[in-house]
């Protein structure tokens, strides 16, 4: 172990009863010297304070949380570290950040950690150093406490909601690259002309005005009943008073929901009299937003189950039942019990992975509860089971089963027919049915609403039945493979202003349409305008990726950005090296594919493409850079 034996150099971050010190941390939005990912990057060394445990030891207790890193061979404590922040950073999840590294120097470990989001990750290292610290010195650790604060952490990041996290995990899979804009709060997919920014589910290619159409559940009801589709009879009130005279007109029970509303917020179905309604009609009042009129609709409840259909790019592609949030009595236990239990059920974790939220206790469910003349401190017969909800909501603890396989085929013609109404890439259509897989023109069915902006969490990711692969329906949508997300780009460790701007105009001559993006230490430029260079250098290389219209990326990667910031991006097509560093020559591993590089090492050039390698001598006359120019036409 003679890599983590300290030296006489000061201790940064260890305290005087510490085993290991942590210390030069480095957070990497993109591909670095240590990583093709994101990273989080930090030195590990053992301090002369304590001795370390055999490092079985410290296995052992791990593995008490992880059985499956307990059959692994660990040479350094470094690597038996690194491993087991790299299995807590996927944060009980499932995430997708499987990758690490270590190097080892004289004194100290590098150690490289995948990462997404870097506030969680610090946190992630340090729970682990606090956990090995105290299986050092044998004590008690909150390792569960600790992890669900890390949990929250990341649910609260831009990354943390399900429909954000499902697709960028699937682009990540894909090869489809991705990344956050911090100003916009977007979500972009692909560099330059070929991409696509959005929002969970929406996206910049719908139409506004149409995704703005769905919202007004006024207009849009009367829209499908022209179209002949089944919708629930009703009216629009601005008073409690008008809102009893169309219950008494229409007859009860009725559902009551605000004009403009999300995620089922104050929507109350089965309203069964009028103190139910006075009741309902308050909760939706609440649930609209300040700037909005207090408009509220009061419809026909429909009896039977409730359906999601969803459409990707104007086709059915999955169903999904939605039940209410429920608990089974054991003939013990109050409600308020079996809650508390059932909130344990590792599925209702309430992360972007797990397939059913938290159930919450509030006075609506206590009021339902007492509608069944029950309350939070009965004691449930053995094998009764109790809905806590009229709403079968997932944000609310609903529970989600897959019906794409039972859906009538006049169903899916149905859902079909009403998204090729929309320039929208994804639309969920809410239904209430007896049974799905009778058609619609048989009665018993009625649609509720449409959603321009649905989840997916709930196919992708149901409680019972196959998954529907939703994110890669999205993503296909836009890109059929990778490469069709990806501009071309040509990557230098060196390239001076005089030289970048001679490769815009080479470029330019033959292909003068083009809209090229460049950027090198000495300055930015679209074509041969001159753009201000921000100090972040991968700032100005995301800004350029950001141009809807840009057909190439040119781009300077030394060593001392490579070290200081990674790389923003992967994939390029052709590299360029000159007399490259150690560290400079992480630029050929994330190239592309059969993509060009050419290496030049004092006189000497290796040409390597497609398999192929060429080797050349420049003559002291001959300058690289215009060797170079003569052979980068195969790019387009």
């Amino acid at each position: 172990m003679v890599q983590e034996q300290s030296t006489d150099r000061i201790r940064i971050n260890a305290r005087t009863t510490d085993v290991f010190d942590i210390f030069n941390f480095k957070y990497y939005i993109g591909s670095n010297p240590y990583l093709d990912t994101g990273a989080l990057v930090f030195d590990f060394a053992l301090t002369e304070y304590r001795d370390p445990l055999p490092i079985k030891e410290y296995v052992a207790i791990i593995s008490h949380l992880y059985p499956h890193l307990a059959g692994q061979t660990y040479q350094l404590y470094a690597d038996l570290f690194a491993r087991f922040v790299s299995e807590v950073g996927k944060l009980d999840m499932g995430l997708h950040l499987n990758l690490w590294s270590i190097k080892a120097y004289p004194s100290y470990v590098r150690i490289g950690i995948q990462a997404l989001h870097e506030q969680t990750i610090r946190g992630v290292v340090y729970l682990v150093w606090d956990w090995f610290e105290s299986i050092s010195q044998n004590e008690d650790f909150p390792f569960e406490e600790r992890l669900i604060k890390l949990q929250n952490s990341f649910r609260e990041s831009v990354y943390g909601g399900s429909t954000v996290y499902a697709l960028l995990q699937a682009a990540y899979q894909q090869g489809i690259p991705a990344f956050y804009l911090w100003e916009e709060g977007l979500m972009q997919y692909g560099y330059g002309k070929k991409q696509v920014r959005g929002v969970g589910t929406t996206f910049d290619i719908d139409s506004h005005l149409d995704s703005e159409f769905t919202t007004r559940k006024d207009d849009s009801k009367e829209f499908l009943q022209r179209l002949g589709f089944p919708v629930p009879s009703g009216d629009i009130v601005i008073s409690e008073k008008a809102a009893l005279a169309v219950a008494r007109e229409i007859g009860y029970p009725v559902a009551i929901k605000p004009v403009v509303s999300h995620k089922g917020i104050g929507v109350t179905p089965d309203v069964q009299n009028a103190k139910e309604l006075k009741s309902a009609y308050n909760k939706a009042i609440l649930a609209i937003p300040k700037e909005e009129s207090q408009r509220i609709i009061v419809e026909k409840s429909i009896s039977g189950k409730n359906f999601r259909l969803l459409c990707v790019n104007r086709k059915f592609v999955a169903a999904t039942e939605l039940m209410p949030a429920s608990v089974v009595g054991d003939g013990y236990s109050t409600i308020r019990e079996l809650i508390k239990r059932e909130n344990r059920n590792p599925k209702r974790r309430d992360t972007p992975t797990s397939p059913m939220s938290k159930i919450l206790i509030n006075e609506g469910m206590e009021l339902y509860l007492n509608e069944q003349r029950l309350g939070l401190d009965s004691i449930v017969k053995s094998d009764r089971t109790i809905y806590l909800s009229k709403s079968a909501n997932i944000s609310s603890g609903g529970i989600s089963i897959n019906a794409t396989n039972t859906i009538h085929p006049d169903n899916i013609i149905l859902a079909q027919d009403i998204a090729q109404n929309f320039r929208l890439t994804c639309l969920g259509i809410d239904i209430i049915a007896k049974n799905i897989s009778k058609s619609w023109k048989s009665g018993n069915f009625t649609i509720l609403k449409i959603n321009a902006a649905p989840g997916i969490l709930m196919h992708f990711n149901p409680v019972k039945g196959e998954i529907i692969d939703i994110p890669f329906h999205i993503l296909s949508t836009f890109f059929k493979s990778a490469q069709d997300a990806k501009i071309p780009i040509i990557t230098f460790n060196k390239i001076s202003l005089a030289e970048l701007h001679a490769t815009i105009d080479h470029v330019l001559l033959k292909y003068p349409n083009l809209i090229i993006g460049a950027v090198c230490n000495e300055g930015i430029f679209i074509n041969r305008s001159e753009k201000i260079l921000h100090q972040d250098y991968n700032y100005n290389v995301q800004t350029l990726l950001r141009h809807p219209q840009l057909d190439l990326l040119i781009a300077e990667y030394p060593e001392d950005i490579l070290e200081a910031e990674g790389m923003l991006y992967q994939g390029s097509n052709i590299v360029v090296l000159d007399n490259p560093s150690e560290t400079e020559m992480i630029l050929l591993r994330d190239a592309i594919d059969g993509a060009m590089a050419l290496i030049k090492k004092e006189n000497n050039v290796s040409i390597r493409h497609k398999g192929l390698i060429e080797d050349f001598t420049l003559d002291k006359e001959e300058d690289f850079f215009n060797f170079y120019l003569q052979k980068i036409r195969s790019i387009f």
